[in-house]
């Protein structure tokens, strides 16, 4: 494994700045509280700020300030950060992101994994970029979904990091990473922990549903109403949205900062919840790298994958397909009360082997982000009730 330096160029940052000075803004009409989408001024706000306040440099000597890595893995280079426990004993963990955020959702939980408990328990915490994102490589294949991302982390952490087993951690699209690790890698980890129901889970509802989960498919058609265009948009034709994202920082901006402030704990106030240099670092790595069009094609490759694994006859018929299967491995939920949706216990347990559930009462959908020292709390509880 080789250590890996973030360094992007001056002029990549020039230019951003350049692009966002030359933008051509829309207009707005009454929309105070966010209700056509990303606020004007609040955006003009930000971007003014990126544009003329910002410094990628002091962000970036924090990102390298962390152990940064790349290694390659069937063809593919994986960016990830990789810290040891200070700990007498220490347990591998794999912490797997989503979207729209990046590795950085969890740059404020790994001190408070790898620092030793009273009883001397700490982590080896292994932070991977999924390919598409940030610093790990574009695919140049389709076929990127979320089981094949499993396998490669799986490899990182056994392969590459010489691990036996290991707890596997995700939110978001993570959560689904972190799934299919449960059903296809299940003699690698001691646990899966997450934060929400992975989001194929929530399409279709069972037909022996209970009055409980029936409310909850409720909940989820009218979010998809009202909030869930995006992931149309991105599971069916990301390429056609991607041009105009790719081009500009503004652009790119008010279709992802939205979503930081729909689906976080923040009254109101997304900087409440995340600062403007949180928000921008993770635009810029989205920005300097190119991948928002990589990063929202996993949509699309992921509904491809569940399509073809529940609607096609043929792979009815594969034994090696695990699509729907319910997971054996120990599982943990940690639930924050403004995630996106909170999910019946009964429904999780069609799919997973659920040891431990957690309901917070503060926090959303990025609970890495928003309230790290809950979610490692969380982690370190599961951990200490695992046979290991």
């Amino acid at each position: 494994m080789d250590r890996f330096q973030i360094n992007i160029k001056s002029s990549v940052i020039e230019d951003l700045k350049e692009r966002i000075a030359k933008t051509r803004w829309t207009d707005e009409i009454d929309n105070g509280n966010w209700e056509h989408g990303t606020n004007k001024r609040y955006l003009m706000e930000l971007c003014d700020y990126w544009q003329n306040g910002f410094s990628w440099k002091m962000q970036e000597d924090f990102l390298n300030s962390f152990e940064n890595y790349k290694t390659e893995i069937d063809g593919i280079g994986l960016h990830y950060i990789f810290h040891k426990g200070e700990g007498k004993k220490r347990i591998p963990i794999l912490l797997t992101h989503g979207w729209p955020d990046s590795f950085v959702r969890f740059l404020k939980i790994i001190p408070l994994l790898t620092q030793a408990d009273e009883n001397g328990l700490s982590f080896d915490v292994v932070v991977p970029s999924i390919p598409g994102y940030g610093f790990s490589d574009i695919p140049k294949e389709l076929g990127m979904n979320k089981k094949m991302i499993a396998d490669l982390f799986t490899q990182l952490m056994t392969n590459k990091l010489g691990y036996d087993k290991f707890i596997a951690h995700g939110g978001d699209l993570g959560s689904g990473v972190t799934e299919q690790i449960g059903l296809y890698a299940s003699n690698f980890v001691y646990g899966l922990h997450l934060t929400d129901l992975p989001f194929e889970h929530g399409i279709e509802e069972p037909k022996n549903a209970n009055e409980e989960e029936k409310k909850y498919f409720e909940v989820v058609k009218k979010w998809e109403m009202s909030e869930g265009a995006y992931a149309s948009i991105q599971s069916t034709k990301p390429q056609s949205l991607s041009y105009g994202l790719n081009d500009s920082p503004v652009g790119m901006a008010g279709w992802m900062i939205e979503k930081f402030k729909a689906w976080s704990d923040n009254n109101g106030n997304i900087e409440s919840a995340f600062t403007k240099d949180e928000l921008l670092t993770n635009l810029t790595i989205y920005w300097a790298t190119q991948t928002i069009n990589s990063s929202i094609r996993i949509y699309y490759e992921s509904v491809k994958a569940i399509k073809n694994s529940l609607y096609n006859p043929l792979a009815k018929l594969n034994p090696l397909d695990k699509t729907g299967q319910k997971s054996q491995v120990p599982t943990a939920f940690a639930l924050f009360p403004k995630d996106i949706s909170k999910p019946p216990k009964s429904l999780a347990e069609r799919y997973f082997n659920i040891v431990q559930w957690t309901e917070f009462s503060a926090g959303g959908h990025f609970g890495a982000m928003e309230q790290p020292e809950l979610l490692a709390k969380d982690l370190r509880k599961f951990a200490e009730s695992l046979q290991m």
